[in-house]
């Protein structure tokens, strides 16, 4: 079975769970990079970067750049029927935010290491490239 077809058999529920991981990870590495050393403002630097209006916004940069096939995956996870979402965004936000974690899950479990890296870079321009 291809990766592909596999990750068409997860849930959407499953990828955005997957993704808010990867991001998470990906966000405290910058921040330990950046020098940050105690857990009071690594937690305040982090809810900066993985509040739902945030990732909106970072999917709009990088929207242009994504292939059809991330499109399509990131498109999936918007599009999931979701709960209501939290007073700090809008329903927007909320189902932008989700399909970035569903698109970064799907990246991950692909082993797209580099391309996640690449669209982290261009989804926060003020953020490092992870290595």
């Amino acid at each position: 079975m291809s990766d592909q077809v596999r990750l068409q058999e997860l849930s959407n529920q499953a990828l955005a769970y997957l993704g808010d991981s990867v991001l998470e990870l990906m966000v405290r590495a910058h921040l330990v990079r950046r020098g940050l050393t105690t857990a009071a403002h690594l937690n305040a630097a982090a809810r900066d970067y993985v509040t739902a209006p945030r990732q909106a916004a970072a999917m709009e940069r990088i929207a242009p750049h994504l292939s059809e096939e991330e499109t399509a995956i990131y498109r999936r996870g918007r599009n999931n029927i979701h709960a209501a979402a939290p007073k700090s965004a809008t329903v927007g936000q909320y189902r932008a935010a989700t399909g970035m974690e569903c698109l970064f899950g799907a990246l991950y479990l692909e082993g797209k290491t580099d391309r996640m890296n690449e669209l982290f870079s261009l989804a926060f321009p003020d953020a490092d490239t992870p290595q």
